[in-house]
């Protein structure tokens, strides 16, 4: 772990996501928890506000290095807890995960990030569309409005249980045809 804090310490310094109250975080739990590694007054020198935080992280980083193994697995676990999406960044996370699985990361390809909410399509959405505009103009137009609606929207109101499954394709046509009716 000291080895890995060295290689790592250059990455944390610049990472902006290292901001003084993480940093704080740190130092309280390194403190608090595990007074052996972190004493009051190193703890108070290290949350001194008047150094810029990249300053007081370099300095904790060699201090840790220099209390050895036990006190930097203890702040890789604290990152770990305070911030995990920087843990999991760390160029020596980041090389470990590739060693473990050196056949996943050539085989690979980088494919820019899709959402794909399901595999139907666009004819799909279209139908799924018109049904609910199909039916919103059947709730909505009452009355006169509904003989003009009616000549425009037939053919589009069959159209738009194409996509249905059998028993809501005929429950969708059965309601335009009784309304037609009905005025």
């Amino acid at each position: 772990k000291e080895l890995q804090l060295q290689r790592d310490a250059q990455f944390l310094c610049s990472d902006p996501r290292m901001d003084t109250e993480l940093v704080d975080r740190l130092v309280l739990q390194l403190n608090r928890i595990y007074p052996q590694i972190l004493i009051d007054k190193e703890a108070h020198k290290f949350r001194n506000l008047s150094i810029p935080t990249k300053v007081r992280l370099a300095e904790l980083l060699k201090h840790l290095h220099w209390k050895g193994e036990e006190a930097c697995h203890e702040f890789y676990r604290g990152l770990h807890i305070h911030a995990e999406d920087v843990y999991s960044s760390l160029p020596t996370r980041v090389r470990q995960r590739e060693m473990a699985d050196p056949k996943q990361t050539k085989n690979v390809a980088v494919l820019p990030e899709r959402f794909v909410l399901n595999d139907r399509g666009p004819v799909f959405f279209l139908s799924c569309f018109s049904f609910v505009v199909g039916i919103a103009m059947l709730y909505y137009c009452g009355g006169e409005s509904y003989r003009v609606m009616e000549k425009c929207t037939g053919p589009f109101l069959h159209c738009s249980a194409a996509r249905l499954s059998k028993g809501a394709k005929d429950v969708f046509i059965t309601c335009a045809e009784v309304g037609k009716e009905n005025k």
